[in-house]
């Protein structure tokens, strides 16, 4: 007999049919929102919602509710933000707690954690980057080079669910491949946002920050496992990096990398002790009365339980809690708001024609492919390193095309950036739409033709 078989009677004896059908529906559930191309094509819905809007009438009613200030008071302290900055500081900082956590995972059991395996994607997430960016500094030398960061960037959620689109016929070590880069891509944006793109910090508010990370840090080595005084600690932390002028969004990274990525349970002897547990829950049990007067039952129960809850490290229980709101809700609330591209009045080649545009644009769709698929090749001609089993050079042009996609980093890069000069800011965004699709379109393309045949080397 299988084992699904007997799983499948062993929950037919545990729960009745309703409960079933319960528990079946809320896994469809969770198949669905842990399906990366679904959310990428809700948050590609959103922007196009947001594109259709914004050259409507709607445009100046949801532009002066983006305005709208959210305000929190206590007594007579107060704090007001507008909706927009509510979305791109407040709504981002948990979002990039969800890359963190991300981040955390491969640095601690993922290719993270075996620096020769990550090398070459990591070096090719460099080339990545410093090509994009070159290319457009070129173009807009003597002008609005400021923007130099917003073409480096690789949306992992967006690309990832592209590639998912080709199914089995993708290598696996392709995608290990594909997830690292944009790690290491992720990574070098957030730096980037940190080192460049904040304002004059307060040093009395980064002091306060600094207090609040050793206080985070604090209890992790003190080995403190619930997650709420991590996350109201969190809370306190962002507040300061956004009075510091340093961008608020860093808080969601620095807090995902002190929750602790252990348990507090001895996972070697968890099964033994269940063992134990088993006689002790069939003495107490008695089938013949009602479940509320069997108190010493469900108190041994109760034990169990929480011994149970905490078998899951924190940081992967807050994945489990945060990914499918970010995914389903934060990141389409966040291109909703910040897709608001108006055309009505713009002149279509004056905007074609933008240097902005321009080096927004190449840099996505030429220099993200020109920089991984380049520093790759050399890397391997030195023999400083090789391609993963299974993949070619093709692949690796095939994912430096969709490295382009860079749909959500990039326009928050492009918001910081261009904050004072709207016309700027709407090239921008228009570059940034315009070649995340192409990048999406050609990359898919290419890859459906480089993933029917083995790598040259695999050929008999």
């Amino acid at each position: 007999m299988s084992t699904n078989t007997t799983s499948s009677q062993g929950m037919a004896a545990l729960v009745d049919d309703r409960a079933r059908r319960r528990l079946e529906r809320k896994s469809t559930l969770e198949r669905i929102t842990s399906n990366g191309t679904i959310s990428a094509l809700v948050m590609i819905a959103a922007a196009v919602a947001a594109v259709i809007c914004a050259n409507t009438d709607a445009y100046e009613t949801i532009h002066a509710a983006l305005l709208e200030p959210i305000t929190v008071a206590l007594g007579p302290w107060s704090f007001s933000l507008s909706v927009e900055l509510f979305v791109n500081d407040f709504l981002m900082a948990i979002f990039f707690l969800l890359v963190g956590i991300e981040l955390k995972y491969e640095m601690t059991v993922g290719e993270l954690r075996r620096p020769r395996q990550a090398l070459l994607p990591m070096l090719a997430a460099v080339g990545g980057v410093v090509v994009p960016a070159c290319i457009y500094g070129i173009v807009n030398r003597g002008g609005a080079v400021y923007g130099w960061a917003i073409p480096m960037a690789t949306d992992i959620a967006f690309a990832l669910g592209v590639l998912s689109l080709l199914g089995s016929r993708v290598p696996p070590a392709l995608k290990v491949f594909f997830s690292t880069l944009a790690i290491a891509d992720d990574l070098l944006a957030i730096a980037a946002i940190a080192i460049f793109y904040g304002h004059a910090p307060s040093l009395l508010w980064l002091a306060a920050a600094a207090v609040v990370t050793i206080l985070l840090v604090f209890l992790n080595v003190s080995k403190r496992y619930r997650l709420a005084p991590y996350l109201v600690l969190g809370l306190a932390l962002w507040f300061c990096l956004f009075q510091s002028g340093v961008h608020a969004t860093l808080a969601g990274v620095i807090l995902a990398f002190t929750i602790p990525a252990r348990s507090d349970i001895n996972a070697g002897e968890l099964v033994s002790w269940l063992g134990s547990k088993l006689p002790v829950l069939e003495e107490r049990f008695d089938n013949e009365a009602h479940i509320l007067g069997q108190h010493d039952f469900t108190h041994a129960t109760r034990g169990v339980e929480r011994v149970m809850h905490r078998v899951t490290p924190p940081l992967e229980r807050l994945e489990h809690y945060i990914s499918t709101p970010v995914n389903f809700l934060i990141l389409p609330i966040f291109a909703f708001v910040n897709a608001q591209v108006r055309l009505v009045g713009v002149e279509p080649l004056a905007l074609v024609l933008d240097p902005v545009a321009i080096g927004v644009y190449v840099g996505m769709l030429l220099g993200k492919p020109l920089g991984i698929a380049g520093v790759t090749f050399l890397m391997v001609k030195a023999r400083l390193a090789e391609l993963p089993t299974g993949v070619g050079m093709r692949h690796i042009v095939g994912i430096g095309i969709l490295g382009g996609i860079g749909f959500t980093m990039s326009i928050l890069i492009s918001g910081l950036a261009f904050t004072e000069i709207p016309a700027e800011l709407l090239a921008a965004k228009t570059a940034i739409l315009a070649g995340s699709v192409s990048a999406a379109v050609i990359g898919l393309v290419f890859m459906h033709f480089a993933c029917r045949t083995k790598p040259a080397k695999q050929q008999s």
